[in-house]
Parts: C-alpha cells; sequence; structure tokens
C-alpha cells in the first residue's frame, strides 16, 4: 500500500477571479482520490480539512498520519467520518470492526489509534470515501446507515431538483466537535443538486460526486455569487469550495453526491441563500 497526499492553500476570491480553467481545477479539483491498493488524500488550509479516498483491494489498508498532521497517528487531535460508494467491506477501530454496506457512514472520534480498511471481495472492493476535520473533544465512533439517517425530502421533478437529502453525520444524529456529512440522492429527471445556491461564510464545504454514468458528466459551480466559474467533474470525482463561494452543480443526469463541511459552528440557519436571479 501507499499513502499519496497533496497540500492545497487558502485562496482569496479576488484571486479565484483571475484564474483560468486550468488553474481553477488545479487548486479545488480532487479528482483522483478511488485508487486500487492505495490511501489518497488532500490536505487543505481551509479550515485544515482533508478529503481522502481509500481502496483496500487484497490488502487491507491503514490509515497513516501524514507529515502536515505532525501526530503520532492520524486521529490524535482529528475526527473522521467515512462512506462506502463501492463494494461490501470492514472498518477496523482499535480493534472493534465495522462492517460496510453500500453507502453507509462510520463517524471516527479523536483518539482513534488503529483505522484499518479492509474489503470482503477484491473483485468488487470497497470504495471508502472519507473526510477529516480538527477536534477539540473525543467522541464516540458510531455506525450510521441511510434508515438512520434525518431525511429531507426537497425541490420537485417541474424544477428539476427532486431529491432526498439524508443528513447522517449531523449534530441530531451523532455527536461530532465540527465535521458534518450527508449524502443527496437526485431523482431521475433531476440534474440540479442545490438550487437556489448558498454561501456560509463560517465553513467550508466539499462535494464528492458519485454513481455519475460513465458517458455523463456534472457541471459544478463556484465562486462569488457575482463571479462564478464552472468546472466539468466525473465520477469520484471532489470539489473544494472556500466559505466566499456558492456550491451548486447541474449533471447531464441524475447522480448522488456526498457534503461535507467543518467551520465556526453547526447551525444550518445562518447559511446565505442565493437566487438564480443573482447569479452572474
Amino acid at each position: 500500500m501507499a499513502t499519496i497526499y497533496e497540500r492545497r492553500y487558502a485562496y482569496h476570491p479576488e484571486d479565484f477571479k483571475k484564474y483560468d480553467t486550468e488553474k481553477i481545477r488545479k487548486e479545488f479539483l480532487v479528482e483522483n482520490l478511488m485508487e486500487a491498493g492505495n490511501v489518497r488524500m488532500v490536505y487543505s488550509s481551509i479550515e485544515r480539512y482533508i478529503v481522502g479516498g481509500a481502496v483496500p483491494v487484497k490488502e487491507e489498508l491503514l490509515l497513516e498520519t501524514i507529515d502536515p498532521l505532525k501526530a503520532e497517528y492520524f486521529c490524535e487531535r482529528r475526527e473522521v467520518g467515512v462512506m462506502n460508494v463501492g463494494g461490501i467491506g470492514t472498518i477496523l477501530v482499535d480493534g472493534t470492526a465495522y462492517k460496510m454496506n453500500y453507502k453507509d457512514a462510520l463517524y471516527i472520534g479523536r483518539g482513534s489509534k488503529e483505522v484499518i480498511f479492509k474489503s470482503d471481495d477484491a473483485a468488487k472492493p470497497a470504495h471508502f470515501y472519507f473526510n477529516s476535520a480538527p477536534a477539540h473533544k473525543e467522541y464516540p465512533t458510531k455506525q450510521v446507515t441511510l434508515a438512520d439517517a434525518n431525511v429531507l425530502h426537497m425541490g420537485s421533478l417541474e424544477t428539476s431538483n427532486e431529491r432526498n437529502i439524508n443528513q447522517l453525520m449531523i449534530n441530531t444524529v451523532v455527536d461530532t466537535c465540527q465535521l458534518q456529512m450527508g449524502m443527496t440522492e437526485l431523482k431521475p429527471g433531476s440534474v440540479w443538486n442545490t438550487m437556489p445556491a448558498h454561501q456560509h461564510t463560517r465553513r467550508n464545504e466539499v462535494y464528492f460526486y458519485f454513481e455519475v454514468p460513465e458517458e455523463q458528466a456534472v457541471c459544478h459551480f463556484m465562486g462569488e455569487p457575482q463571479e462564478t466559474r464552472h468546472i466539468w467533474m466525473k465520477n469520484e470525482q471532489a470539489v473544494i469550495s472556500p466559505e466566499w463561494s456558492i456550491h451548486s452543480a447541474a449533471g447531464t443526469s441524475n447522480y448522488i453526491f456526498i457534503w461535507g463541511m467543518a467551520g465556526e459552528n453547526l447551525d444550518y440557519t445562518d447559511m446565505d441563500v442565493i437566487q438564480p436571479r443573482e447569479l452572474k
């Protein structure tokens, strides 16, 4: 196995206006998260957030610490949220095994010393997508399934955004320090994932798109509301959205995405909603 990581830095919105397509993709798009036999991650200076993927095949994979953490082990000062978007697998946290079916989630609390990823079938390996943020307190590791989620049914087919928002790691479902995660599933015939768009100035957000058919794509929109840009994305890719950026997308078919965020607070009501007529 190999642990492969890269660093990304914070960005000023005035600088962002000058970025060309290549620069935007280089700084915000995370293309190669799911690589067989490896753990890959991006460490962002925005909220010290980590987005990663682990694909164990025949051998198990260890969630190792990386140099930017300056830590003895990965969760020494961090919490982690994991969702399985592939075949059936298992996550061992300090020796306790959690069977992870497709779309299952696992919250791993600060202080967990050993995290191991395994697949049940090497021919159909698990694809473990994970987010991580600094944590100030230890909370228990807890598994969360879609049956445990707080589900919000929103949008309509008439506006091409009928969807179920599965809130999996929010403070009414599992105790966390600042990490919040969920999974939004678009209904057939719907393509807009979040409309009207919004910002939340007290936390970042990362989107991970999956179940995007091979011949289809998702166009993700970001930037300040009056200065937007787009990124074309494929299956199992992620995009980092700073606190000043909107995060919204439309696909050439329906798809699923995982949202994760961290920041100053756990309250969703502070978001600034941007109506479509206000966007440029």
